[in-house]
Formats: C-alpha cells, structure tokens, sequence
C-alpha cells in the first residue's frame, strides 16, 4: 500500500454493520487485529480538531498513515459521529464506524464507543485505541507495542511516557491546609540523573483484547503491560495554544511515510494558482500581465542554490502568451511549458529524459487535473485555497494561498525534510559503525 492517502481495495470508506460472511471465513486460530481511532465531530476545545490541518496534513492523517504503514492491522478503522471526518478518514484508508447517538454525547466514555464498534464486529480479537491527538505515532510503536499481546501472552498494552517531574498534594485556598510531596523527600531530593522518574500515560494507543471490552468493560485489565514512548513522540492535543508547538515538533519527529525522498531534485509547479493567484490581467493594448509574490520568487531560488530545477507549467485549458511565459522564465529563471489537460503524460518525457522517479520529484497543483501527480511525487503540496479534490491528493496544503507564498512555504518544507533525511542518514551511519 502507498504511504500516503490511500482507500482499501473495494470498500471505499465502508461502514460497519453486521458481519458477513467473508468476516466470518477468517483463518482458523488467527486473531483478527483492528486499529480503531476515535474522532467525535463536537470537539469542544477545537471545532473539528481531528481534520484540522496540523503541517499540512489532516490531524488524524498523521496516525492513519503510520497505522496503516505498521503492517500489523487486519482493519484500520475511524469511528465518528460526523460527515466530513468520515469523509477525511475514508480519504486515508480507513473503514468507518458510523458510532451510534448514544455514544456521540458529550458524556459519553471512549470504553463505550469501543464496546459498541465490538459488538458490530465480532471478528475483532484484538482492538488498538490509538488517539487521534498523538501525531508523532510511528509504526515501531505500533509494532513493538503489539508483540507484548501476540508474543508474549499479555492482555492489555499501553504506551506511556517517563516524567521527571516532582508532585505535591493540593491543597484548598483559604483552607489553611499545609501541601506535602507526594513522590520526594525534601530531604533527600535527588538530582534528575539519579531518578529514574515515574511512567505516565500518555494516551498515544491502547491494545486490548475483545473479551476485556466486551464482557469485563474494562480497556487495562488481565495481564497487563506497558510500552514506554520516547518524550519527543509523546504529542498530546488538548487545546489550540498547543498548536503551533505541535506543529513544529511533527515536523521534526512525525512519521511521512515510508518512501519520504532523501533528495528532491525536480520540482513541477503550476503558474496559474499557484505562482498566482489565478489572475490574468489585460491592458488596454492587449497585453496580458500577471501579479508575482516575492516571496514565492524567493522560495524558488531557495530551491535552485540547493540544485533544484524547478519546472513551471501553464495549462492548455488557461494558457498564456509566449510573451508571458517568457517574462516569467526571465523572471524566476525556470523553464515554462505547456502541459494538457492530463499533466502526467506530458511530464513522464521529462522524467524520462533525466532518469528521475517519482520519489525524486516535488508537485505543486491546485485542481482535479493534477491529482495523479500529487499522489505520485515524492513530495507534492496545494496552496491553502485549492479546492477539496486536490487537498485530498496531496501530502502537504500550505497555510499561504496561490499567489501568496505558498511556494516559498513549500520550498521550507522541501529543504526540512531533506535536512531531515540527512539526520537520519548520519545516524544510521553512526549506529551501523558502532554495532
């Protein structure tokens, strides 16, 4: 399966209902493992927090592609009260539970909804919680985590996270009440290196067994364990303030994918959209002009001084005068051609000319014509105005609109994740001289 949005084969988002008989025809003596996210549409804190785009990518896009990218799943699942999530979540390869009135209330408890999403599904052996909230998951979590049930025998498997962190006991105001350490000895308080903390949980995922939901409500039960979750993975959403900080700790712990480009060495960009802002304007002497963000120029030569050639593209559907390309490729210092209504057969030439794949290439397109190159680049990316269709295909929407930085936002974006790439690069090299 791709890394990135992807729908299983022949079920298109389906929901749930009673099992058929396909469901029922499971290998004898194998346990069917589902993942299942949590995504009630009335968030209170943040309206539709787990669609919202955290770095370009749907909130719960980033669990969704490192649940499916484990390998462990025999259904990946959202359960949701609401249409545009169930919309979102279909768009990423999951399976929908349509989770019932009685459990979408306000008052309503995860162990309620997972126990509903059971008994629709009694194929289900194995159900992971993973919270939708947690978007620098990876599939190793998902992986080591679950082997603790399927290899060593444990029925409940929780992530947690190592806190060094000293409580005291709170106290009323106006109580006159002393407070007193619940964890320390005032003492003897040790030094953050000589304490080995306390695991808390971190709410990333839960692995629990059917008969633990169903027949003891319980989600931790039985023979229980912990997998411990590094600090920097350990991302959890509660309220907008916490945003921005999350936003760039996914940048630089999040999972991309299995086929994130280590260089990026073409990129296609469209002129119309997104260079621009979809506007071509005429003078009185006929002669066509267009507005060109600064920014955007800048970001282009950002990608140039790091050996990128970036190729930009007019449309035979809203083409403009050769006069105009020609400004533009002074201007920008990048070719200008003319593609046709289907992008990607006029640039398969290209790549084959310079013997590049698609996992070599950044696309940056803003409609429905550009889907099949959005999915197929390595890196690709919409400007924040680009209708649904083309949001949905690619890997990354920028805040800025066309015409308004959006490719300077995307060039930033092209240089951290090379530069993370590098990182990774070193430290394998490190770990490979020192084993």
């Amino acid at each position: 399966m791709s890394s990135q949005k992807r729908s299983h084969p022949g079920d298109n988002g389906e929901r749930d209902g009673p099992p058929t008989a396909s469901k029922k025809s499971r290998e004898a003596g194998r346990r069917h493992v589902a993942a299942l996210i949590l995504a009630r549409g009335g968030s209170k804190g943040i309206p539709l927090k787990n669609i919202k785009m955290l770095a370009g990518v749907p909130l719960i896009g980033w669990v969704l592609r490192a649940a499916v990218d484990s390998d462990v799943f025999d259904s990946v699942w959202v359960s949701t009260d609401h249409e545009k999530i169930e919309s979102v979540a279909a768009a990423w390869g999951a399976k929908v539970h349509r989770r019932s009135p009685e459990v979408s209330r306000d008052s309503s408890t995860s162990l309620e909804t997972i126990q509903e999403f059971a008994r629709l599904n009694p194929e289900v052996d194995v159900i992971c919680n993973i919270q939708a909230t947690s978007p620098c998951l990876h599939p190793f979590h998902i992986k080591e985590a679950l082997e603790s049930i399927m290899l060593h025998g444990f029925d409940s498997v929780f992530s947690v996270v190592r806190r060094h962190q000293f409580r005291w006991q709170e106290t009323k105001k106006g109580s006159g009440e002393f407070t007193k350490p619940l964890n320390l000895d005032p003492a003897n308080r040790p030094r953050r290196q000589d304490w080995d903390g306390e695991l808390c949980e971190n709410g990333s995922l839960y692995f629990t067994t059917r008969d633990l939901v169903v027949n003891q409500g319980l989600l931790q039960g039985g023979k229980v364990s912990y997998y411990e979750m590094l600090p920097e993975y350990s991302v959890d959403i509660d309220v907008d303030i916490d945003w921005p900080v999350a936003e760039q700790r996914v940048l630089r712990y999040g999972y991309f994918g299995r086929d994130t480009p280590e260089v990026v060495r073409l990129m296609f960009c469209n002129v119309s959209g997104c260079l621009t802002d979809g506007r071509i304007c005429v003078s009185l002497s006929g002669e066509e002009m267009v507005s060109i963000n600064t920014r955007d120029t800048t970001g282009i030569r950002m990608l140039q001084r790091e050996d990128v050639e970036v190729v930009l593209l007019t449309s035979c559907e809203d083409p403009v005068s050769q006069v105009l390309a020609d400004k533009l490729a002074k201007r920008t210092g990048c070719q200008v051609m003319q593609v046709g209504e289907e992008p990607l057969k006029d640039l398969m030439p290209i790549m084959t000319t310079r013997k590049l794949e698609w996992k070599d290439v950044a696309y940056m397109g803003n409609d429905k014509r550009d889907v099949d190159c959005l999915n197929l680049a390595g890196l690709s990316a919409v400007p924040g105005d680009a209708p649904v269709v083309a949001i949905n295909a690619s890997k990354y929407t920028c805040h800025s609109v066309g015409g308004g930085g959006a490719i300077r936002e995307f060039a930033e974006h092209i240089h951290l994740q090379k530069e993370k790439a590098k990182s990774q690069m070193r430290q394998d090299r490190i770990e490979h001289s020192s084993s």
